[in-house]
């Protein structure tokens, strides 16, 4: 261990100490270790200089603390020295602070919910986790588990009988220069129809900085026919405002991806189906995913297809987890494989 690894791991258990010692103080609480053990691979057809195109392990560790009025959660992330740090030319273990959170819980009626969440944590809206999250994510993100998004944030949530609305307020660096408001609305009807409605923009960016405003409003629908044939999708806008910024000046800044350019709008959306198995399986899903101009998004991809795909099944085996994914990669015809497997500790 070297020293940013040891302060990162005091500050766990420090961390851990004082969810303890807040457990103590409640007379309804739980207190629980969490802990798996991720195995993750990937291969592209095309690439025929590597036996895989990539490959981690890693281990997460961490502790949960839940009661009527508050939760916390404090994940640890490690990889293996090979998967690492490198410095000096010498590799460390990574240890990684990859979530911490606390949720305050105020009760206002029988079906009536506020809250305040304060911390690091992630969204992630995606089915086969190839597409999707499109209100955070950038769509030059591709491939297995590239969906979900980590937020410095605080958060008000208000829930309400079939609704659930989270007003976020995020900061992308540690001075809160410049950041964002994210605003969602979860709405799980007593039928199988589930939605979801979101908008974002980099609100904060405009405060000391000259920057651009980008909006962007995302919707996900997903409605069960019988159980586990279900067909889902989601819908995005990006837009950049065009105004006429001088963007010499000192304090100007750009967090946004370089496809959003000022005055132009992207559409992008993605349908699935969920497919039966008859318990042969957990999950079977077919997804077609388009973005116009794809080949624009990223300039690794100058001949990306506007179209992908990906057929992703999912298996859990007792305390394991297994995900295996086919999907396109830059054109329809460039296959890719994935594989990830989640052994879970407790």
């Amino acid at each position: 261990f070297f020293t940013g690894d040891i302060m990162k791991l005091k500050f766990l258990i420090s961390s851990l100490l004082v969810l303890l010692g807040t457990s103590f103080a409640s007379d309804n609480y739980s207190l629980n270790l969490k802990g798996n053990v991720q195995t993750q691979a990937t291969k592209s057809i095309e690439d025929e200089d590597n036996n895989l195109s990539s490959l981690w392990l890693r281990a997460n560790l961490g502790a949960e603390y839940k009661s009527d009025a508050f939760d916390a959660l404090v994940m640890m992330r490690i990889f293996a020295p090979e998967f690492g740090n490198n410095i000096d030319g010498k590799n460390y273990d990574k240890i990684l602070a990859d979530l911490y959170w606390v949720n305050y819980k105020w009760k206002l009626g029988e079906s009536t919910l506020l809250n305040f969440k304060l911390g690091h944590w992630k969204t992630d809206w995606s089915q086969s986790t190839h597409f999707g999250t499109y209100i955070d994510k950038d769509l030059s993100a591709r491939g297995l588990w590239m969906r979900d998004q980590a937020h410095n944030a605080m958060e008000l949530g208000f829930k309400h009988g079939l609704s659930q609305l989270n007003v976020m307020l995020a900061t992308s660096d540690n001075k809160a220069n410049t950041g964002y408001v994210r605003v969602e609305e979860s709405l799980k009807f007593t039928f199988p129809l589930e939605m979801k409605f979101a908008y974002r923009t980099n609100a904060i960016d405009v405060v000391q900085n000259t920057s651009y405003i980008t909006h962007r409003v995302a919707t996900y629908a997903s409605f069960s026919i019988i159980p586990n044939l279900r067909l889902y999708g989601e819908l995005a806008c990006f837009y950049t405002q065009d105004e006429d910024l001088v963007e010499t000046v000192p304090n100007f800044v750009r967090k946004d991806p370089s496809y959003l350019k000022p005055g132009e709008a992207w559409l992008p959306f993605y349908v699935g189906l969920e497919i039966p198995t008859f318990g042969v399986l957990d999950n079977f899903l077919f997804e077609v995913e388009y973005i116009k101009d794809r080949d624009e998004v990223s300039a690794k991809q100058p001949n990306a297809s506007e179209l992908a795909w990906t057929a992703a099944l999912v298996k859990k085996l007792g305390k394991s987890k297994l995900q295996f994914s086919v999907y396109s990669e830059e054109e329809l015809n460039d296959i890719g494989l994935a594989f990830r497997l989640t052994s879970t500790i407790r």
